[in-house]
């Protein structure tokens, strides 16, 4: 077996792949976020096209575009909407994720409570700083 790569040159060459990607992404996020601003402008103009002549859909030769409704929901006041959600027996209401730092939290200062089917997975990281 050959000698291993010295840990000096794993970190200097990690540094210098970590930072060739970011400057990938940064130069991605701005190409991306330019042409993200076009398809709103016309995302925007094909709405008002849809509103102005009372159309829900349009076919065009280079295709169809339709408009629909989209509701999002949220609270400001979240001690008020658990408590709707316990009055009414609704946790349907709510995703069905676990807040990972909550729960982190809930089983260091309770390590006897275990929620039934609860999975854990551990790994360990690595994290690396210039010098």
């Amino acid at each position: 077996m050959g000698d291993a790569i010295p840990v000096e040159k794993l970190v200097r060459v990690f540094i210098k792949i970590r930072d060739a990607r970011s400057a990938l992404k940064a130069k991605f996020d701005e190409e991306d976020g330019a042409l993200k601003d076009k398809l709103d402008t016309i995302r925007h103009a094909l709405l008002e096209h849809c509103k102005e002549h009372e159309v829900e859909s349009v076919r065009t030769a280079a295709g169809i575009f339709y408009r629909s409704v989209k509701r999002r929901y949220w609270t400001s006041d979240w001690e008020s909407m658990h408590k709707f959600i316990l009055e009414h027996s609704e946790p349907s209401l709510l995703d069905k994720r676990i807040n990972q730092t909550n729960m982190r939290q809930f089983l260091d200062d309770n390590p006897e409570l275990v929620p039934k089917g609860l999975n854990a997975d551990t790994e360990y990281t690595i994290s690396v700083r210039k010098a």
